[in-house]
């Protein structure tokens, strides 16, 4: 009989948000980065039942944020308040330390290794959540994979780009995801996404940003003489790939809008969370852009 381990229990916690659980779980060493993830339980969840997933990666520019931010944990609260397990997660973050950062004199290469950790780090903990599923009360055949700025590029990179930046396929075979949610993210190359691989998807995106493209453009606009100079394919460029491949999106576009847009949208998680219910659960094709201007 094969065992599953889980490395370490650290904690188990009640908040005071209608008694959500929390419960944290190292899911992952690399090097000497212990990676944890922090999974905040629905209150009426029974042994043997099995609810979707919403797993999460904060954002920080891959030289900070936090699993635990005050945003991030009213988030998780507010996906446990809608039947999800909600899981955040730490993740290497490369950059950290870097005399070159994370923007225009950081070279390419290390952009893109920089983009395979993430990646692969968010593959691991979606590895821990399958292999773990009966113990946690997920059901890994509805994982929303989400994320901020830096965690949307990883996220997105992860559910869309795996071919690209995992040496080893097998290692993931059985993870899929079902939905995305990006706050101010965008992938390599959205080329990647096909009809088989194609997700329902939430995006909240400014057309302004500066450091994560809205289309097509380089990460943080460098110009093409710079070392960190990388094209990526940012919420346009995506939703239109989504919308002639005739799949689900929910955009909301603000004109002028910088990286505020990578912030929890908090005043329209209900729009949010009625997308996934109609798209992922009952499967309805819906495509929805929401334009507003910038305040």
């Amino acid at each position: 009989m094969k065992k599953i381990f889980i490395y370490l229990v650290v904690c188990i916690s009640y908040t005071a948000f209608s008694q959500v659980k929390m419960t944290t779980y190292t899911y992952a060493l690399k090097g000497l980065d212990t990676l944890k993830m922090d999974v905040y339980t629905p209150k009426n969840l029974k042994k043997g039942d099995s609810v979707p997933v919403m797993l999460w990666m904060h954002g920080g520019g891959f030289v900070g944020g936090d699993r635990a931010y005050p945003s991030e944990v009213k988030l998780a609260q507010l996906a446990a308040e809608n039947g999800y397990l909600g899981v955040f997660i730490s993740y290497r973050l490369t950059r950290k330390g870097q005399l070159t950062g994370f923007g225009c004199d950081c070279p390419k290469s290390e952009k893109l290794l920089t983009f395979k950790n993430a990646a692969i780090d968010f593959l691991d903990a979606a590895k821990f959540i399958y292999l773990n599923k009966g113990i946690l009360g997920a059901d890994t055949t509805k994982i929303i994979a989400g994320g901020s700025s830096a965690g949307a590029e990883g996220m997105l990179n992860a559910v869309y780009m795996r071919e690209y930046f995992v040496d080893d396929l097998k290692l993931y075979q059985n993870i899929k995801f079902a939905g995305v949610f990006s706050l101010a993210g965008a992938m390599v190359n959205a080329d990647y996404i096909t009809m088989t691989n194609a997700l329902p998807s939430a995006f909240f995106h400014g057309t302004d940003d500066n450091l994560v493209p809205f289309g097509s453009a380089p990460h943080h606009l460098c110009s093409a003489t710079k070392p960190g100079y990388l094209m990526l394919d940012g919420s346009a460029t995506i939703v239109e790939k989504l919308r002639k491949l005739e799949r689900p999106f929910y955009l909301y576009k603000v004109l002028g809008g910088k990286h505020e847009l990578s912030s929890i949208p908090f005043e329209h998680l209900d729009d949010v969370f009625t997308f996934f219910n109609q798209t992922v659960f009952k499967n309805e094709v819906i495509q929805t852009v929401k334009i507003v201007n910038k305040i």
